[in-house]
């Protein structure tokens, strides 16, 4: 278990020179009174206030955090706030039809902004390739299981979506999903279908509307409802979403007390994959209004990053692989254990994410990746297609 790290807070108005994408601190040893508590033996403790969507499966993730970062500091007292978001209140319109690049983001991060919070637990997948001003992913968590998964009408136990009869109705409010899934398995119609993961289950069990229903495996096995998985699709079949299954801590930029403190989190291999997967996806300027579809892994110190991007119907699509070398990091990543973290003089993000512990050269490899695949399929008409798309998305 790390040392155990006192958790300060900055003095207001401290200055800090922000030029692109990189920031320059000092740390100021400075208790707040107003958020700080004082138990019975007059110990005092630091309030650290932790911003989460209100969903029953944000709060599952959100007290996974916050169990963890107790265990590491268990001198802090946490609060945990729920908000409810844009993405939350909207359930009647499919997200791609929306065209918010934050719709579960950006009451937290205003929140995080107006100092009413400290730190901000998301889905990875929720937050947009380029964050506001002023905002950094300070931890990414390991990874659960990215893939997605078919989760089936009672009726239709023992199924797959290959033996499902023709025409069954599958619902999915991912144009990524049903771009490849129209594909593979064309048999199939795929519609939208909106809300947290239990009115969906709730919209599939009590109605005859969907023979099944296409969700993240993470969100599934976080909620405890693995038996509800019938079929895990493969990279073959469906391709995840950038970040998927990956939990991301927002932090405020120039906060480096929460930030220092929040970094332990981080999941080497996780936040290489995770790096990689948004540098393709920003490259690409897409978003949830376009299908874009990614799987990673690293294997024997090697990166490997698939990327594709798909016509609506699934009928148009390009599909390369690349690979770096990340041999650095886990060597920089012990390196850094022994070393004093007093004074953090630059915090560079990549593609949002500043992970100060992990080897600066195997991140930039990771960025580069991304961006050098998005570029070889923008050479091979990546572009044209991922414009039709998104005309007619709009046209819907």
């Amino acid at each position: 278990m790390p040392e155990q790290r006192d958790i300060r807070l900055l003095v207001a108005g401290k200055h800090a020179a922000v030029e692109k994408n990189t920031c320059r601190v000092k740390r100021v040893a400075v208790m707040s009174e107003e958020n700080n508590t004082q138990d019975g033996n007059g110990k005092v403790s630091r309030v650290i206030r932790i911003g989460t969507r209100k969903s029953q499966l944000a709060r599952i993730q959100t007290d996974s955090v916050a169990d963890t970062l107790k265990e590491l500091y268990p001198d802090i007292h946490l609060e945990i706030v729920g908000m409810t978001t844009t993405g939350d209140k909207i359930l009647d319109t499919a997200l791609s039809k929306i065209g918010e690049k934050s719709l579960f983001t950006k009451e937290l991060e205003n929140a995080l902004e107006r100092n009413e919070v400290d730190l901000v637990v998301h889905s990875l997948k929720d937050l947009p390739t380029s964050l506001p001003p002023g905002f950094t992913i300070g931890a990414v968590l390991k990874r659960e299981n990215p893939h997605d998964a078919v989760v089936l009408h009672p009726k239709h136990a023992g199924k797959s979506l290959d033996t499902l009869p023709e025409s069954s109705a599958i619902g999915t409010s991912s144009l990524r999903r049903a771009a490849q899934l129209k594909k593979r398995f064309p048999h199939l119609v795929f519609k939208d279908i909106r809300g947290n993961l239990n009115t969906r289950l709730k919209k599939l069990d009590e109605k005859e509307d969907f023979a099944a229903i296409i969700l993240a495996a993470a969100g599934l096995r976080r909620m405890g409802w693995e038996n509800r998985i019938s079929q895990i699709l493969e990279p073959e079949d469906c391709m995840y979403a950038v970040g998927q299954g990956a939990l991301a801590v927002e932090v405020r930029a120039r906060d480096v007390d929460i930030l220092e403190m929040v970094s332990v989190l981080h999941d080497s291999d996780t936040v290489l994959r995770c790096i990689a997967e948004r540098a393709f996806l920003r490259r690409l300027e897409g978003g949830c209004s376009v299908p874009v579809a990614v799987h990673t892994e690293v294997k024997d110190s090697q990166l490997y990053l698939t990327g594709a991007v798909y016509s609506l119907d699934g009928s148009d699509s390009l599909k390369e692989t690349m690979q770096t070398s990340v041999a650095a990091a886990a060597a920089a990543a012990a390196a850094a254990d022994d070393k004093s973290s007093e004074e953090v003089d630059e915090c560079v993000q990549r593609v949002g994410v500043t992970a100060t512990k992990l080897s600066g050269e195997a991140q930039d490899r990771a960025e580069r990746l991304g961006v050098d695949l998005a570029n070889l399929l923008l050479s091979k008409g990546a572009k044209e297609i991922l414009t039709v798309a998104r005309q007619l998305n709009d046209a819907r």
